[in-house]
């Protein structure tokens, strides 16, 4: 699996390091102590506990995994005043169809959080705001058709 650029902030860089050291040291060692005991149950062929505890090993080591790669490989992003629609740049959006505005982020796909204006590097709208500027137009499609929005402001 290649890993692209990931673009974080400070504290998400520090919440992933964070949550990080917490599943290498306290839920490994929690998952050892729950294999342990099913081990001491029996056999193993027919251990629905030892079983469990597998795939719950698996999950961790995956997260593990993914968290190690994404930290990495991370470039930090602070909040810049620029002239231009970045990683981390605040900005208000109108929607052209209804002249309805909203309240947007850029930020990495780790923080990419709809429901709170979070909005992924990634996604359709993000990918097609970045470079703009204040007063641009720019458009991208969805399953529901092409959405155009304009760039009021940006912070």
């Amino acid at each position: 699996m290649e890993v692209s650029q990931e673009y974080l902030t400070k504290d998400k860089f520090a919440e992933l390091e964070k949550e990080l050291n917490h599943l290498k040291t306290v839920k490994r060692k929690e998952i050892a102590d729950a294999l342990e005991y099913a081990k001491s149950l029996g056999d193993l062929s027919e251990n629905h506990e030892y079983q469990e505890a597998r795939d719950s090993q698996a999950v961790l080591e995956d997260r593990i995994n993914r968290l190690e790669k994404i930290l990495k490989t991370a470039s930090i992003v602070s909040t810049q005043n620029t002239n231009l629609v970045s990683v981390g740049s605040a900005i208000i959006v109108e929607r052209e169809s209804d002249k309805t505005n909203k309240s947007l982020t850029i930020v990495g796909s780790e923080e990419a959080d709809a429901a709170k204006g979070l909005i992924s590097t990634r996604s359709p709208l993000g990918q097609a705001a970045l470079g703009k500027k204040k007063g641009d137009t720019f458009s991208f499609e969805t399953p529901s058709g092409t959405m155009s929005y304009k760039i009021i402001d940006i912070k």
